[in-house]
């Protein structure tokens, strides 16, 4: 029995609205099969109602358009993925800014991002805001990228003694940014230059903060309990357990899940095409024409000069008649068998 070969990455993405009235997250996730590589961008909105959502849009939107633009330089130019990251973070950070002018009643709104880009076991991300994005190898887990916000500031105070760690749980400060794309200056970024390389078997979750509802060690044995199913699996668990949790105040959860399935040498690699090339091969070229030749063309169409050719043949009759004998010639449509013709027969 026939079986396509295993795609390299296995990846599934889940959202939910959790105890919110909108949905503020926005999340996009790029794997063609056949690449050796792909791209995930998400944001969390922020500024309340729909101010929130059309941050996340803006910023997903465009930082996916930048780096889907670069996706066929990522084998060539692989050095410089961590520019192409950090160009689309601030491209989308002034499309922000240019919609408050317009909009002045949405002032306030911003959103985090985490964008990814894999290259075969190799991993680059820029991260704005408290988006985590998640590790897993051997049962353990761990955030690769760096938290900006209150939190990591409020577990130092509960590490050193200087708050109880149930204050320092429900703090409520925990979850204030430190960094966010606004359309102002962005505090602090996250965008190592090298990158960081997965093995096979590896689970990497990039989320909103709305996971974080669940127990980091909680997360981990959904990981390790289910780390050789498939990554919709795995993020079917991962909402189960979010629903399962039934927390009135859930925020909006989103999440993709990616496994390296294997790290095969790449058979051919995609190209991006050189400036200034062009083509030298005799195919069809697809064109583009003006509307008043489509009419012209399909009135030839519709009115065609002839019909019909039929190509026609000469063959030789032969017979008797009441008064002499006759040997003459006959013209008939070549498309007809050749017949036997007989004067004053059938």
């Amino acid at each position: 029995m026939w079986r396509s070969p295993e795609p390299r990455f296995d990846v599934a993405s889940a959202i939910c609205q959790g105890g919110r009235d909108y949905q503020e997250d926005a999340i996009v996730a790029d794997f063609p099969f056949g690449a050796d590589s792909g791209v995930v961008v998400l944001a969390d909105g922020m500024g309340g109602h729909a101010a929130g959502d059309v941050a996340s849009k803006i910023v997903v939107t465009e930082v996916f358009s930048e780096l889907k633009f670069e996706s066929a330089n990522f084998g060539d130019f692989e050095a410089e993925i961590p520019q192409y990251l950090t160009t689309a973070a601030r491209n989308a950070n002034e499309v922000v800014r240019d919609h408050v002018k317009r909009h002045p009643e949405t002032r306030g709104m911003g959103a985090t991002l985490v964008s990814l880009v894999l290259v075969e076991n190799r991993m680059y991300w820029m991260s704005i805001g408290d988006s985590p994005l998640y590790h897993f190898r051997s049962g353990k887990m761990k955030q690769l990228n760096e938290d900006h916000s209150m939190a990591p500031q409020i577990d130092f105070m509960v590490q050193s003694g200087l708050l109880d760690e149930e204050a320092g749980r429900n703090h409520p400060d925990r979850n204030c940014l430190t960094s966010v794309i606004l359309g102002d200056r962005v505090a602090k970024s996250d965008c190592p230059k090298t990158p960081f390389e997965l093995e096979v078997g590896d689970i990497v979750v990039v989320s909103s903060d709305g996971l974080q509802y669940l127990e980091e060690a909680h997360i981990q044995k959904i990981l390790h309990r289910y780390r050789r199913k498939k990554a919709a699996e795995i993020a079917g668990y991962l909402l189960e357990a979010i629903e399962a949790l039934a927390d009135p105040d859930q925020d909006n959860c989103t999440f993709s899940v990616i496994k390296l399935n294997h790290n095969k040498p790449v058979i051919r690699a995609i190209r991006a095409k050189p400036i200034g090339h062009v083509d030298s091969h005799t195919a069809t070229i697809t064109r583009v024409v003006e509307i008043d030749e489509v009419e012209k063309v399909a009135a030839k169409a519709d009115n065609p000069a002839i019909k019909e050719v039929r190509p026609i043949k000469t063959v030789k009759v032969t017979g008797t008649t009441a008064s002499n004998d006759t040997n003459s010639t006959q013209e008939v449509e070549a498309a007809e068998p050749p017949a036997k013709l007989a004067a004053g027969g059938k």
